[in-house]
């Protein structure tokens, strides 16, 4: 009876280095293949919280990821309070020159933080117009090099709700203003005549929505839905007008993995495309 048990527990145990050689061995050889997906072109958005809270809800990074499912990546790399000062200082470690495969388009924001004025100690967010200027020359200049098929948007600083920054932040935010940051907005847009980057006017497309102080900002700085809305609607534009080869437009982008489930019987993808996308045809339309 020992021996039975004994016999039971060794092939047992030959049963599961069997099982565990074999999930080690997938797992290494699945980690040698590429990712699904690496076909897709990739677009980056690069920025401060303008940037980093863009895929809460209604937010404008989450309204073109779901616009660009299943043709583009939509990748999130923002930090809240940067300016373009600590951008700079990382710009060859999210942007590395060497990386195998480079992003389609980077979309650019800041200049709110650079924009705050300087606080006594020295210390805090504060760029001065010309070092912002010429920080932004720079991070546009490198992502233009990444590859001869990287494009570049870059977004100026919206204008903001000052009384309502000051109900939500009190001295936190002490001085920040529309008069302090519209000459920023002014600079990144000459600049982008300069360096041949396509640039989005925010400061004057926020400002074009009725009674924008009211329905643009959460806390008189970061967007609303609506807001988002905006942004969405003039970066589509942007990329449709575009004379990019290849376009980067979504109706012209290849869907990954279309559009036959395999299933007998069961409705094409197509077919439940074209459905869902005339639902939201009245809700497009504003974008």
């Amino acid at each position: 009876m020992l021996g039975s048990f004994e016999e039971l527990e060794y092939w047992s145990m030959c049963q599961w280095n069997t099982k565990a050689l074999l999930v080690e061995y997938t797992f290494q050889s699945d980690q040698k293949k590429p990712m699904v997906g690496p076909g897709r072109p990739q677009i980056v958005l690069f920025g401060s919280s303008i940037v980093q809270y863009s895929f809460s809800d209604g937010g404008w990074g989450a309204t073109l990821a779901n616009i660009y499912s299943r043709t583009a990546d939509v990748i999130l790399r923002g930090y809240a309070g940067w300016n373009s000062r600590s951008a700079l200082k990382v710009l060859n470690q999210v942007f590395p020159k060497d990386a195998v495969i480079q992003p389609s388009l980077v979309i650019v924001y800041f200049g709110g933080n650079d924009s705050m004025p300087p606080h006594p100690s020295g210390q805090g967010p504060h760029v001065p117009l010309s070092e912002f200027t010429e920080n932004m020359r720079k991070i546009g200049e490198h992502l233009l090099s990444l590859s001869d098929k990287t494009r570049v948007i870059f977004l100026t600083p919206p204008p903001m709700n000052e009384r309502q920054i000051q109900l939500v932040f009190g001295d936190a935010m002490r001085g920040r203003s529309n008069e302090l940051c519209r000459p920023y907005a002014e600079a990144l847009l000459n600049l982008c005549r300069e360096i041949n980057v396509k640039g989005i006017d925010l400061w004057n497309a926020i400002q074009q929505q009725d009674d924008w102080l009211h329905t643009c900002f959460t806390d008189g700085i970061h967007f609303t839905a609506k807001a988002s809305e905006i942004v969405v609607k003039e970066i589509l534009k942007v990329v449709r007008e575009a004379d990019w080869k290849p376009s980067l437009d979504r109706k012209s982008l290849p869907v990954e993995f279309p559009f036959d489930s395999g299933l007998p019987n069961s409705p094409r993808h197509s077919d439940l495309e074209l459905t869902r996308n005339k639902k939201l045809e009245p809700r497009m339309a504003r974008l």
